[in-house]
């Protein structure tokens, strides 16, 4: 498999989409619209959509299915970039190789634009086509749970309290689990929910979204160490100069490696029910393993 040809195609195809679903920049108020758009298509990398679409086909199901899911994912991804970005938070001036959404259009057209595409998110998976085991209402509850206080908010308020503490293993696993794996595996379960997956599937994809995004983050706090900012499109360095523990800071480079090796090995077993379904799925975890950026 050509992983760059596919990651390409395919950022291609969810870029088109959220072209379509995003109000133009010619909307009033324009300014708002222009904001969105400009944190939505800043390049990145469509790694959860790209999960989302990946998964629908595992389980049976087609691309065009699964786009809406896909969308929202990205949209409430990003809403929380340009959040965590802001001064009162992560305070980062370069995401995506490019300025902070408030570093261009202030911290309060910042705040609303995050809030704008988390909301705009669940307009989309509205859209979303029912299935027999998966209804809309079903599908937009999976997204707002790991979306919420429980999760993604709640990984947030761990990692802000975090700061400058000294953690325990087992507190920056929970930070991670919140704040990186919980989206990214309801990525991936929304794309099963799209295909009508059976619960044996559906857990296996659970299975695989986990190991995989609490490997992504570990990939993430070693690529913070090792990367420019330039590679990153982010600001490098950051975890240490805001005293964020991180899985290198606490078990050192070799043994966070070997971690992400233990949970890439153990998302592929995940995906045993699949057979030859699962390929693209094994292919991207080993992506996000071996990433550079």
């Amino acid at each position: 498999m050509d992983i760059a040809a596919y990651l390409a195609a395919r950022t291609k195809l969810v870029d088109r989409a959220l072209e379509r679903y995003l109000p133009k920049e010619s909307v009033k108020p324009v300014t708002i619209h222009k904001a969105m758009r400009y944190s939505i298509f800043a390049g990145g990398k469509r790694l959860r959509p790209v999960l989302t679409l990946a998964s629908a086909e595992a389980c049976g199901g087609k691309v065009d299915t699964a786009m809406a899911a896909a969308c929202a994912v990205e949209c409430i991804h990003t809403y929380s970039l340009i959040h965590d970005d802001l001064p009162c938070m992560d305070d980062d001036d370069l995401r995506r190789g490019r300025p902070t959404s408030h570093k261009v259009f202030g911290e309060g057209v910042a705040v609303l634009a995050g809030d704008a595409l988390l909301t705009v998110a669940f307009e989309i998976l509205a859209k979303a086509s029912p299935t027999k085991r998966y209804g809309t209402a079903a599908q937009i509850s999976e997204l707002a749970h790991a979306a919420g206080s429980r999760w993604l908010v709640g990984g947030q308020v761990a990692d802000l309290e975090g700061e400058g503490r000294k953690l325990s293993g087992a507190e920056l696993q929970y930070i991670h689990r919140c704040k990186t794996a919980a989206l990214l595996t309801a990525s991936i379960r929304l794309g099963a929910m799209s295909a009508n997956a059976t619960d044996a599937q559906l857990k296996a994809l659970t299975t695989f979204g986990q190991s995989v995004g609490l490997a992504f983050q570990i990939i993430d706090d070693i690529l913070d160490v090792t990367q420019s900012s330039e590679k990153l499109g982010k600001t490098a360095g950051k975890d240490v100069s805001s005293q964020k523990a991180t899985y290198p800071s606490i078990y050192g480079m070799e043994k966070s490696r070997k971690e992400a090796r233990r949970l890439t090995a153990a998302a592929h077993r995940s995906l045993g029910v699949f057979g030859g379904k699962g390929a693209d799925l094994r292919a991207l975890a080993d992506f996000l393993l071996a990433r550079e950026y």
